[in-house]
């Protein structure tokens, strides 16, 4: 969802990074343009490639992918860790971590609206920024059962993972989190492919899509960008085969044997709201998360899978909430990716 944040020092440190970036670039041209990656084989199966490589600072570079799954350049920020220069030869698991609809942000929210860095700086993990467009939904588009609709899903799930393993030393331990839509993202890839991510995290995420009249959360998201509701998976009361087959409660089961966390506040004013916030009155969406996420994990209880929740009372719609809510989940994250929580 689409959130200001306030004015802070993380502002001030984005300005000092793209100045630092700046000084690099002009004192040591040589190596501010090396690539980070083997660009010679930064190529998927189906040819998705690495266009374009740009450094932002020293542990930080963004990707414009050619992605033959979405039709586009789609872009994706890399978060290196903190050994990645004088340990060439290591590899790493991979974090992907998912931002939420019509970000404007979009595949830098992370970086932008949370300091999530100075959380992950001394985690040897490669941490993976996708976009995801202002509102993929983390999906192949059924686009009215015509071929060649946009496609975020093989973009993630396919292309993404076998540039990063082949290009930017990943391994294949990998385990994902998302906020909002990203979080039904993290679910949804999860339960959708078996074994790629060995833990998932959702954030105020949509788990139920049949839950009540989910689909009209659904729908307003893909209004306010612009996009057709029934392209994206057809009408539930028509395609429920469909909706049901990228809907995390009903593929519940496959989530076994993964790591869970699920999280979500009430949509009553926190910890985090001031006076003069938009939020003070409640957030709406930030309910809807709450029973709706409620809901998938009294399914998890149901089938005996195990997941670690916090369904905090007072908490809306907004990063400082999500920032916490990773912080919180590391652990579970960390035991997927093989390191200590």
């Amino acid at each position: 969802m689409i959130t200001v944040p306030p004015v802070s020092a993380r502002a001030l440190r984005s300005a000092a990074v793209a100045l630092g970036a700046a000084l690099i670039t002009a004192l040591a041209p040589s190596a501010a343009s090396a690539a980070v990656g083997n660009l010679a084989e930064a190529k998927a199966d189906n040819g998705a490639r690495v266009v374009a490589e740009t450094m932002v600072d020293e542990r930080t570079v963004d990707l414009s992918i050619w992605s033959p799954a979405t039709k586009r350049n789609a872009n994706v920020r890399l978060l290196l860790p903190a050994d990645w220069a004088s340990n060439p030869a290591r590899t790493y698991p991979a974090l992907y971590m998912l931002h939420g609809a019509n970000e404007r942000a979009d595949y830098r929210s992370w970086t932008e609206f949370t300091d999530v860095e100075s959380f992950l700086d001394d985690k040897p993990v490669l941490t993976v920024l996708p976009s995801d467009g202002s509102s993929g939904f983390y999906t192949k588009e059924w686009n009215y059962g015509r071929k060649h609709g946009v496609d975020y899903e093989t973009f993630h799930t396919q292309e993404l993972p076998q540039i990063l393993e082949r290009a930017y030393r990943s391994t294949t331990t990998r385990a994902v989190a998302g906020i909002s839509i990203g979080g039904y993202g993290a679910m949804a890839y999860a339960a959708r492919h078996p074994g790629l991510f060995a833990a998932a995290a959702s954030y105020s995420g949509l788990l139920h899509l049949r839950y009540s009249s989910t689909w009209m959360v659904v729908s307003t998201i893909r209004v306010r960008a612009n996009r057709d509701f029934f392209s994206l998976w057809g009408a539930p009361w028509w395609q429920g085969r469909i909706w049901r087959s990228v809907n995390p409660y009903d593929l519940a089961e496959k989530l076994r044997g993964t790591e869970l966390y699920v999280s979500s506040g009430s949509g009553r004013p926190g910890p985090f709201e001031k006076p003069d916030d938009l939020n003070i009155l409640g957030n709406p969406i930030e309910e809807w998360s709450w029973n709706n996420s409620r809901v998938f994990a009294k399914r998890l209880n149901e089938l005996k899978i195990p997941v670690t929740t916090d369904f905090y009372r007072d908490g809306t719609h907004t990063w400082p909430y999500w920032e916490r809510q990773f912080i919180r989940s590391w652990p579970v994250l960390a035991k997927g990716l093989g390191l200590d929580g």
